[in-house]
């Protein structure tokens, strides 16, 4: 079966990339991340993303489009729900994408993350699947959590520290309560 893998980051594809190559599964990685802010964050990982590939010798798709207007549009009105959108136009472009270049299914490296909503995320997914019949490859990788970290850091992976949009980087850095 070939599988069309969303990417967010080069850390948290590994653990999956591998896992779903144990399975017998071919896959290809693919990139597509509008949601990340500033602009330089989103070189960053779309860089690592691309050593991540090279490294483990997984051909990488990418539709390198910086949509950050088109996403803040969606989001702004209601930032609380600035995750289902997220999910959703990234799922639903994977899953376009693997119908478009005839992949048997899709999955993402989402999945590896204790930090997304795996309800929403899952219930996204099999939406874009349907709506563009294909198949979603469900896995939930978060039991790789510690192994993605430590391989990433052998391999000397850029690791971001904060989601991706502009409303979790204000979360991670800006002090909230006299907190930081």
């Amino acid at each position: 079966m070939r599988v069309l893998l969303h990417i967010c980051c080069g850390p948290c594809a590994l653990y999956p990339l591998g896992t779903l190559r144990s399975e017998g599964l071919e896959v290809t990685g693919w990139f597509f991340n509008h949601n990340i802010h500033p602009y330089q964050e989103y070189q960053r990982r779309r860089d690592a993303v691309r050593q991540m590939a090279e490294q483990e010798g997984v051909e990488l798709l990418e539709r390198d489009e910086y949509l950050l207007e088109e996403f803040l549009a969606h989001v702004a009105a209601d930032p609380a729900k600035r995750c289902s959108y997220c999910y959703g136009s990234r799922l639903d472009a994977v899953a376009a994408a693997a119908r478009q270049q005839g992949f048997d299914a899709f999955s993402s490296s989402l999945f590896y993350s204790r930090y997304q909503n795996h309800g929403l995320l899952r219930q996204q997914a099999e939406k874009a699947a349907e709506r563009h019949g294909v198949t979603f490859v469900y896995r939930d990788f978060r039991s790789g959590w510690q192994e993605g970290i430590r391989r990433s850091k052998e391999l000397g992976l850029y690791r971001q520290q904060y989601c991706g949009c502009i409303y979790s980087e204000k979360e991670r850095y800006h002090p909230v309560n006299g907190r930081s």
